[in-house]
């Protein structure tokens, strides 16, 4: 660990999410002062822990508010910004295509203007968008010259993400990166209509996992912790000249079948006697998704840290500590049955 982060004002945008809170924890234990702008209070978030929301300043307010983005951007001087905050589920975006395009699509110019206004102040600005920016395509797996051509409404918003950033890189010269991962996941993601925690718990609890696709969509799968080590080392190599104004692709590059991923998780727990259900109800989804990482691994030097296997089963530990501690477990909640 160096001392690039010790003392800096950081601001995370979607800090009581997934990726957020993982990021904000590394963060501060790095030594920065970080900012987390919350909308919502969300209890069950890693965020929320007494021990987290102590080390951070918080603040109350939304994307779509530019005035509160400029105030905590001007007061708290920040020089980093991580905008990692949007409407993430393809599902809640399907049935309100309004209220997404307001956080991801508005939030995301609003809080770019507010950066350009503090130019004096702003160093790097870290933008996540989405492999989903990039639409359906017949060539994969995407790299990062691959057109943004999102269709439904949660890639259309992370399309014009991309493009947003991009604008005011060539405009106003603001230092912006952007960043495109696979599915992530770990340990703190509480949506399990999601494949990954939702087939966990369904294996903590000896419930036939749900899969409500057909089970074929093939993805890149990302696990939280690399993800935070992408997002860190490619903040700490802005402003430099070859990285401002770019796109990287992070994850593993092992894309793999729904169903191939779900028979994995219950090998690995001991719970292969599981037999998931397949409801075939999945709409406004991409049947094949995967990344293409060698710019990261040519630019940056970089390359995940865990295999799939060490991610999932670091999740599956995690959510069997927060079953026991939430008391949603059930009296058949068993112990995980590694298979190494």
């Amino acid at each position: 660990m160096n001392s690039f982060w010790e003392g800096r004002n950081v601001f995370v945008t979607g800090a009581s999410g997934l990726l957020g809170s993982w990021l904000t924890e590394e963060l501060v234990r790095r030594g920065a002062r970080v900012t987390c702008l919350v909308r919502d209070w969300v209890p069950d978030s890693r965020l929320m822990e007494p021990a987290s929301l102590a080390r951070v300043r918080m603040v109350r307010g939304e994307l779509e508010d530019y005035a509160c983005l400029l105030r905590a951007l001007n007061e708290y001087e920040i020089d980093t910004v991580f905008h990692l905050g949007a409407q993430t589920i393809v599902g809640t975006a399907a049935r309100s295509a309004l209220s997404t395009f307001e956080s991801n699509i508005r939030g995301t110019w609003n809080l770019l203007e507010a950066c350009k206004a503090c130019g004096k102040l702003i160093q790097r600005v870290i933008v996540a968008s989405s492999d989903k920016a990039y639409g359906s395509h017949d060539i994969l797996p995407y790299t990062e010259d691959a057109p943004l051509q999102g269709r439904f409404p949660y890639d259309v918003s992370k399309s014009c993400t991309d493009l947003i950033s991009f604008s005011y890189f060539h405009t106003y010269r603001l230092p912006v990166a952007v960043t495109r991962c696979g599915n992530l996941f770990g340990g703190g993601d509480l949506n399990f209509n999601r494949l990954i925690p939702g087939t966990i718990k369904s294996a903590l609890l000896n419930e036939k996992p749900v899969i409500r696709s057909d089970g074929t969509f093939i993805r890149d799968y990302f696990y939280v912790r690399d993800a935070v080590d992408a997002y860190l080392q490619l903040a700490e190599r802005l402003p430099g000249e070859q990285f401002v104004g770019q796109a990287f692709n992070f994850g593993t590059e092992t894309p793999v079948s729904v169903l191939d991923l779900v028979g994995r998780i219950l090998a690995l727990m001991g719970k292969t006697h599981l037999e998931p259900r397949i409801l075939n109800e999945a709409n406004h989804e991409i049947p094949k998704q995967y990344l293409d990482c060698s710019k990261a691994r040519r630019m940056m030097a970089w390359q995940p840290s865990f295999t799939m296997d060490d991610g999932l089963l670091e999740a599956a530990e995690w959510y069997q500590e927060w079953l026991t501690r939430s008391g949603a477990h059930k009296a058949s909640l068993g112990g995980l049955s590694v298979m190494r």
